[in-house]
């Protein structure tokens, strides 16, 4: 008897999108504490274009021996489950699998992942919906929390990249903390970006009591923060050096459960936009790169396997 198998899309040796390759591996069974999805939507993110052209091999950050997963979060049903898990068979989840160095990936027909790590997608909220929150809401709401309550008197919060994926939500989930907020973005975003509840600029003066970096402008961001104020940045990878007293932090996005739960609800009552461009299949997957790339595109390109 043959044992079973799921078609996962990996990379061998990275050279762009056309170093894709979707492949047959076992079906795993889960552990303690684990669960089995069958994936319905993953969304391509900006890091997955990284892997694949060998970025974050370069940088020294992933040694798969065979290949490495591409995908960070998705959407599906809990097929299996472990000991120890209250989840049933049947519940529609989403979810989050962070590091680059990894065998495996959300592109992908199956995952295993802790069950802990999950949060159930609310009713009327499609699964494609789903799939685009839990990578850039998690990056966002920690974002907000290394921000922190805005201080009295001192609240004025610029998000840049305000209509990209993690600045959107960030522009939203500042203000919950007191922080009066302005994103900046390209002028035809205007509309996006007021939507959010925040004001608006094509161009931002320094001055601001803290800066969100969704755009990774990193020094530049960095110089539009007043004396004594605080930055957050997007890139674990490069910390600007702190000056005048700012406060320098650097998101590093980690699975939360419970806190993805309620971006999931936000984003089912309409609170939060859920944002999809297309749907692609799996097999597309190299197009979908390549689409991304060039860019232009506000909402998500989500995989279906």
């Amino acid at each position: 008897m043959s044992m079973p198998t799921f078609r996962t899309a990996v990379v061998r040796t990275s050279g762009g999108p056309g170093a894709i390759e979707i492949i047959d591996v076992p079906v795993v069974e889960p552990g303690l504490g684990e669960v089995r999805v069958e994936i319905a939507a993953a969304p391509v993110n900006p890091v997955d274009l990284g892997v694949a052209s060998g970025f974050f091999h370069a940088m020294g950050l992933i040694n798969q021996p065979e290949h490495t997963g591409l995908g960070w979060d998705f959407a599906g049903i809990v097929v299996a489950t472990g000991p120890g898990v209250d989840l049933a068979v049947g519940t529609p989840v989403a979810g989050l699998v962070v590091g680059f160095d990894r065998d495996f990936g959300t592109y992908a027909e199956q995952l295993v992942v802790p069950a802990a790590d999950l949060a159930v997608v609310p009713d009327g909220l499609d699964l494609v919906a789903a799939s685009t929150v839990p990578l850039n809401g998690l990056a966002a709401a920690q974002i907000v929390d290394l921000l922190g309550d805005a201080p009295t008197g001192g609240n004025r919060l610029l998000v840049t990249g305000a209509a990209g994926a993690v600045g959107g939500y960030v522009a939203s989930l500042a203000q919950d903390r007191g922080w009066w907020v302005t994103g900046l973005a390209r002028a035809e975003d205007e509309e996006f970006v007021h939507s959010l509840g925040a004001g608006f600029t094509t161009h931002a003066e320094p001055g601001w009591d803290a800066v969100a970096d969704g755009a990774a402008l990193q020094e530049q961001g960095l110089a539009l923060v007043r004396d004594g104020g605080a930055f957050v940045g997007v890139r674990p990878n490069a910390v600007p050096a702190t000056e005048r007293g700012i406060t320098v932090a650097v998101v590093v996005t980690h699975p939360d459960g419970p806190r993805l739960g309620d971006l999931l609800a936000r984003t089912a009552s309409g609170e939060l936009p859920a944002r999809v461009h297309t749907v692609m299949p799996l097999d597309q997957v190299a197009d979908a790169h390549r689409a991304m790339a060039k860019g232009g595109v506000r909402g998500r390109y989500v995989l279906q396997p």
